[in-house]
Protein backbone atom coordinates (compact mmCIF):
# COMPACT_ATOMS: atom_id res chain seq x y z
CA UNK A 1 0.00 0.00 0.00
CA UNK A 2 1.15 3.69 -0.91
CA UNK A 3 2.18 6.47 1.47
CA UNK A 4 1.01 10.00 0.73
CA UNK A 5 3.82 12.62 1.25
CA UNK A 6 1.25 15.36 0.74
CA UNK A 7 -2.20 16.08 1.70
CA UNK A 8 -4.75 18.50 3.40
CA UNK A 9 -7.61 18.32 5.54
CA UNK A 10 -9.71 20.79 7.67
CA UNK A 11 -11.24 19.80 11.01
CA UNK A 12 -14.52 21.04 8.99
CA UNK A 13 -15.85 21.73 5.50
CA UNK A 14 -14.82 25.11 4.41
CA UNK A 15 -16.72 27.69 2.39
CA UNK A 16 -14.68 28.83 -0.70
CA UNK A 17 -12.09 28.96 -3.40
CA UNK A 18 -10.58 25.66 -1.99
CA UNK A 19 -13.00 23.13 -1.00
CA UNK A 20 -10.40 21.81 1.33
CA UNK A 21 -11.47 17.60 2.53
CA UNK A 22 -11.74 16.60 6.35
CA UNK A 23 -10.23 14.11 7.59
CA UNK A 24 -12.81 11.39 7.08
CA UNK A 25 -13.31 12.45 3.36
CA UNK A 26 -9.86 12.22 3.10
CA UNK A 27 -9.98 8.38 4.73
CA UNK A 28 -12.76 7.78 2.06
CA UNK A 29 -10.68 8.37 -0.58
CA UNK A 30 -7.74 6.59 0.60
CA UNK A 31 -9.89 3.87 1.69
CA UNK A 32 -10.95 3.64 -1.84
CA UNK A 33 -7.72 3.45 -3.69
CA UNK A 34 -5.55 1.88 -1.44
CA UNK A 35 -3.26 4.84 0.40
CA UNK A 36 -2.57 3.38 3.61
CA UNK A 37 -0.79 6.68 5.15
CA UNK A 38 -1.06 10.43 4.23
CA UNK A 39 1.13 13.27 5.28
CA UNK A 40 -1.23 16.50 6.18
CA UNK A 41 0.69 19.49 5.48
CA UNK A 42 -1.07 22.93 7.25
CA UNK A 43 -1.66 25.89 5.36
CA UNK A 44 -0.53 28.74 7.65
CA UNK A 45 0.01 31.69 4.80
CA UNK A 46 -3.42 33.50 3.96
CA UNK A 47 -2.30 33.63 0.55
CA UNK A 48 -4.45 30.50 -0.32
CA UNK A 49 -6.55 30.09 2.04
CA UNK A 50 -7.57 31.23 6.11
CA UNK A 51 -4.69 29.67 8.21
CA UNK A 52 -4.93 26.94 10.21
CA UNK A 53 -3.27 25.64 13.50
CA UNK A 54 -0.74 22.94 13.91
CA UNK A 55 -2.78 22.14 16.60
CA UNK A 56 -5.82 20.96 14.21
CA UNK A 57 -3.49 18.95 12.50
CA UNK A 58 -1.78 17.01 15.32
CA UNK A 59 -5.74 16.68 16.66
CA UNK A 60 -6.39 14.96 13.61
CA UNK A 61 -3.47 12.46 13.86
CA UNK A 62 -4.04 11.79 17.34
CA UNK A 63 -7.79 10.96 15.69
CA UNK A 64 -6.58 8.58 13.42
CA UNK A 65 -2.84 7.81 14.88
CA UNK A 66 -2.50 4.99 11.83
CA UNK A 67 -3.67 6.78 8.82
CA UNK A 68 -1.86 10.30 9.18
CA UNK A 69 1.54 11.49 9.67
CA UNK A 70 1.51 15.12 11.15
CA UNK A 71 3.97 18.19 9.33
CA UNK A 72 3.89 21.37 11.19
CA UNK A 73 3.83 25.01 9.71
CA UNK A 74 5.61 28.26 10.63
CA UNK A 75 4.97 31.31 8.50
CA UNK A 76 8.35 33.22 8.32
CA UNK A 77 6.51 36.66 9.60
CA UNK A 78 5.82 34.48 12.91
CA UNK A 79 6.54 35.96 15.86
CA UNK A 80 8.75 39.05 15.35
CA UNK A 81 8.54 39.25 12.01
CA UNK A 82 12.13 39.57 11.85
CA UNK A 83 14.92 38.09 9.53
CA UNK A 84 16.48 36.76 13.18
CA UNK A 85 13.28 35.79 14.49
CA UNK A 86 13.39 32.41 16.45
CA UNK A 87 11.58 29.94 14.70
CA UNK A 88 13.60 27.46 16.08
CA UNK A 89 11.62 27.21 19.51
CA UNK A 90 8.62 26.75 17.50
CA UNK A 91 10.13 24.15 15.03
CA UNK A 92 11.36 22.05 18.31
CA UNK A 93 8.21 22.39 20.28
CA UNK A 94 6.36 20.81 16.90
CA UNK A 95 9.11 18.44 16.29
CA UNK A 96 8.99 16.66 20.08
CA UNK A 97 5.30 16.57 19.13
CA UNK A 98 5.66 13.95 16.53
CA UNK A 99 6.22 16.57 13.53
CA UNK A 100 8.21 14.94 10.49
CA UNK A 101 8.08 17.88 8.66
CA UNK A 102 7.48 21.73 7.50
CA UNK A 103 5.09 22.48 5.28
CA UNK A 104 3.74 22.93 2.74
CA UNK A 105 5.43 27.04 2.73
CA UNK A 106 4.01 28.13 0.23
CA UNK A 107 3.90 32.64 1.44
CA UNK A 108 4.18 35.05 -1.78
CA UNK A 109 7.89 36.16 -0.74
CA UNK A 110 11.17 35.23 -3.06
CA UNK A 111 12.96 32.39 -1.81
CA UNK A 112 15.90 33.90 -0.85
CA UNK A 113 14.18 36.82 1.13
CA UNK A 114 15.70 37.06 4.37
CA UNK A 115 12.78 35.91 6.53
CA UNK A 116 12.01 32.56 4.36
CA UNK A 117 16.07 32.18 4.64
CA UNK A 118 15.65 32.34 8.40
CA UNK A 119 13.04 29.78 8.07
CA UNK A 120 15.55 27.31 6.31
CA UNK A 121 17.83 28.24 8.94
CA UNK A 122 15.59 26.81 11.48
CA UNK A 123 14.61 23.87 9.59
CA UNK A 124 18.30 22.94 9.11
CA UNK A 125 18.55 23.37 12.79
CA UNK A 126 16.00 20.95 13.46
CA UNK A 127 16.67 18.34 11.55
CA UNK A 128 12.98 18.68 9.61
CA UNK A 129 12.84 18.46 5.90
CA UNK A 130 10.69 21.38 4.32
CA UNK A 131 7.67 20.55 1.33
CA UNK A 132 7.49 23.88 -0.19
CA UNK A 133 5.57 25.44 -3.57
CA UNK A 134 6.43 27.78 -5.74
CA UNK A 135 5.35 30.90 -7.68
CA UNK A 136 6.68 33.04 -11.27
CA UNK A 137 5.57 36.52 -9.58
CA UNK A 138 5.28 38.18 -6.50
CA UNK A 139 1.59 39.85 -5.71
CA UNK A 140 -1.30 37.88 -7.06
CA UNK A 141 -0.37 34.90 -6.20
CA UNK A 142 0.69 32.02 -3.18
CA UNK A 143 4.29 30.05 -3.36
CA UNK A 144 7.84 31.22 -2.75
CA UNK A 145 9.05 33.02 -6.23
CA UNK A 146 11.81 32.21 -8.24
CA UNK A 147 13.48 33.30 -11.49
CA UNK A 148 13.28 31.32 -14.72
CA UNK A 149 15.70 28.48 -13.79
CA UNK A 150 15.09 28.07 -9.94
CA UNK A 151 18.40 29.98 -9.33
CA UNK A 152 17.15 30.94 -5.75
CA UNK A 153 16.46 27.15 -4.79
CA UNK A 154 19.84 26.54 -6.01
CA UNK A 155 21.52 29.09 -3.97
CA UNK A 156 19.22 27.94 -0.91
CA UNK A 157 20.52 24.05 -1.36
CA UNK A 158 23.83 25.62 -1.57
CA UNK A 159 23.86 27.64 1.74
CA UNK A 160 21.76 25.16 3.58
CA UNK A 161 23.12 21.85 2.46
CA UNK A 162 21.62 19.54 5.84
CA UNK A 163 18.57 20.73 4.64
CA UNK A 164 16.04 18.24 2.68
CA UNK A 165 13.89 20.64 0.60
CA UNK A 166 11.25 18.51 -1.29
CA UNK A 167 10.28 20.77 -4.43
CA UNK A 168 6.68 20.62 -5.26
CA UNK A 169 4.31 22.76 -8.21
CA UNK A 170 4.07 23.89 -11.50
CA UNK A 171 7.18 26.01 -11.14
CA UNK A 172 9.22 23.19 -10.60
CA UNK A 173 8.01 20.49 -12.88
CA UNK A 174 7.90 23.53 -15.64
CA UNK A 175 11.83 23.20 -15.71
CA UNK A 176 12.03 19.34 -17.05
CA UNK A 177 13.17 20.66 -20.00
CA UNK A 178 14.13 24.58 -21.40
CA UNK A 179 10.69 26.59 -21.15
CA UNK A 180 9.65 28.06 -24.10
CA UNK A 181 8.72 31.35 -22.59
CA UNK A 182 8.79 32.01 -18.58
CA UNK A 183 4.64 32.83 -18.39
CA UNK A 184 3.99 29.45 -18.85
CA UNK A 185 5.38 28.02 -15.45
CA UNK A 186 2.49 29.27 -14.11
CA UNK A 187 -1.30 29.93 -14.25
CA UNK A 188 -2.33 33.48 -13.45
CA UNK A 189 -5.52 34.57 -11.52
CA UNK A 190 -7.30 38.21 -12.83
CA UNK A 191 -8.40 40.31 -10.95
CA UNK A 192 -11.95 39.05 -10.11
CA UNK A 193 -10.67 35.86 -8.60
CA UNK A 194 -10.96 33.56 -12.05
CA UNK A 195 -7.84 31.58 -12.63
CA UNK A 196 -6.42 32.18 -16.37
CA UNK A 197 -5.06 28.36 -17.09
CA UNK A 198 -1.54 28.17 -19.43
CA UNK A 199 -0.77 25.74 -21.82
CA UNK A 200 1.43 23.73 -19.64
CA UNK A 201 5.01 22.74 -22.24
CA UNK A 202 4.04 19.96 -24.07
CA UNK A 203 6.04 18.20 -26.67
CA UNK A 204 8.90 15.23 -26.28
CA UNK A 205 11.86 16.39 -24.24
CA UNK A 206 14.61 17.28 -26.48
CA UNK A 207 16.92 18.58 -24.24
CA UNK A 208 17.38 17.88 -20.14
CA UNK A 209 16.07 20.87 -17.80
CA UNK A 210 17.19 22.43 -14.68
CA UNK A 211 15.42 19.62 -12.50
CA UNK A 212 17.39 16.94 -13.43
CA UNK A 213 20.67 19.21 -12.96
CA UNK A 214 19.65 20.06 -9.81
CA UNK A 215 18.43 16.65 -8.19
CA UNK A 216 21.83 15.30 -9.49
CA UNK A 217 23.51 17.64 -8.30
CA UNK A 218 22.23 18.33 -4.65
CA UNK A 219 21.69 15.21 -2.49
CA UNK A 220 19.51 17.14 -0.45
CA UNK A 221 16.90 17.87 -3.15
CA UNK A 222 13.81 15.36 -3.32
CA UNK A 223 11.36 16.01 -5.97
CA UNK A 224 7.06 15.44 -4.86
CA UNK A 225 5.21 13.91 -8.02
CA UNK A 226 1.51 15.25 -7.36
CA UNK A 227 1.80 18.35 -9.88
CA UNK A 228 3.98 16.13 -12.17
CA UNK A 229 1.71 14.46 -14.20
CA UNK A 230 1.84 16.47 -17.04
CA UNK A 231 5.72 17.20 -17.06
CA UNK A 232 6.20 13.12 -16.89
CA UNK A 233 3.48 12.68 -19.82
CA UNK A 234 4.32 14.78 -22.21
CA UNK A 235 7.36 12.43 -23.23
CA UNK A 236 6.02 8.82 -22.56
CA UNK A 237 9.51 7.61 -23.71
CA UNK A 238 11.66 9.83 -21.74
CA UNK A 239 9.56 10.28 -18.63
CA UNK A 240 10.10 6.19 -17.36
CA UNK A 241 13.58 7.21 -17.49
CA UNK A 242 13.44 10.10 -16.12
CA UNK A 243 11.13 7.98 -13.21
CA UNK A 244 14.22 5.10 -13.12
CA UNK A 245 17.23 7.58 -12.99
CA UNK A 246 15.65 9.33 -10.38
CA UNK A 247 13.85 6.72 -8.37
CA UNK A 248 15.44 7.48 -5.03
CA UNK A 249 14.97 11.07 -4.99
CA UNK A 250 11.02 11.25 -6.08
CA UNK A 251 7.80 10.93 -3.61
CA UNK A 252 4.21 10.06 -4.18
CA UNK A 253 2.03 12.70 -3.45
CA UNK A 254 -1.56 13.58 -4.15
CA UNK A 255 -1.97 17.35 -3.17
CA UNK A 256 -5.21 16.32 -2.02
CA UNK A 257 -6.86 19.60 -1.30
CA UNK A 258 -10.34 19.22 -3.45
CA UNK A 259 -13.28 17.16 -2.48
CA UNK A 260 -12.89 14.76 -5.63
CA UNK A 261 -10.16 15.94 -7.20
CA UNK A 262 -8.70 13.61 -9.85
CA UNK A 263 -4.82 12.04 -9.27
CA UNK A 264 -2.97 12.09 -12.33
CA UNK A 265 0.00 11.12 -11.60
CA UNK A 266 -1.38 7.92 -9.41
CA UNK A 267 -2.91 7.09 -12.41
CA UNK A 268 -0.03 7.60 -14.83
CA UNK A 269 2.60 5.53 -12.48
CA UNK A 270 0.14 2.69 -11.80
CA UNK A 271 -0.40 2.38 -15.99
CA UNK A 272 3.40 2.54 -16.21
CA UNK A 273 3.49 0.00 -13.82
CA UNK A 274 1.18 -2.07 -14.94
CA UNK A 275 2.72 -2.20 -18.60
CA UNK A 276 6.25 -2.76 -17.24
CA UNK A 277 7.48 1.01 -18.22
CA UNK A 278 8.41 1.59 -14.78
CA UNK A 279 10.17 -1.87 -12.32
CA UNK A 280 8.46 -3.15 -9.51
CA UNK A 281 11.05 -1.46 -7.16
CA UNK A 282 11.13 1.98 -8.93
CA UNK A 283 7.15 1.84 -8.25
CA UNK A 284 8.09 0.46 -4.86
CA UNK A 285 10.40 2.99 -3.96
CA UNK A 286 8.37 6.16 -5.54
CA UNK A 287 5.09 5.26 -4.03
CA UNK A 288 6.47 3.85 -0.46
CA UNK A 289 9.34 3.13 0.30
CA UNK A 290 11.19 6.51 0.18
CA UNK A 291 8.76 8.22 1.92
CA UNK A 292 9.47 5.80 4.82
CA UNK A 293 12.87 6.51 4.86
CA UNK A 294 12.98 10.25 4.59
CA UNK A 295 10.96 10.63 7.58
CA UNK A 296 12.02 7.96 9.29
CA UNK A 297 9.12 6.03 9.74
CA UNK A 298 9.18 1.88 10.74
CA UNK A 299 9.10 -0.32 7.33
CA UNK A 300 5.86 -1.52 8.39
Amino acid sequence: MFIDIHAHAYRKPVPFVTRFPTPEQVLERYDQIGIQKGVLLPVVSPEIYLPQANEDILEMVEKYPDRFIPFCNIDPRALTNAVDAPLDRLLRYYRDLGCRGVGEVMLNLPMMHPLVQNLFKHAQATGLPVTFDGSDRVGGDFGLYDDPGLPQLEHTLQRFPDLVMIAHGPVFWAEIAPLETPGQRKSVFRPDGCQVHIDFPLGPVKEEGVVQKLLRRYENLYAELSDAAAALSRDENYGPEFLTEFQDKLLFGTDYCQVGMPFRTMELLLNWHATGKISEEVFRKIMRDNALRLLRLPQA
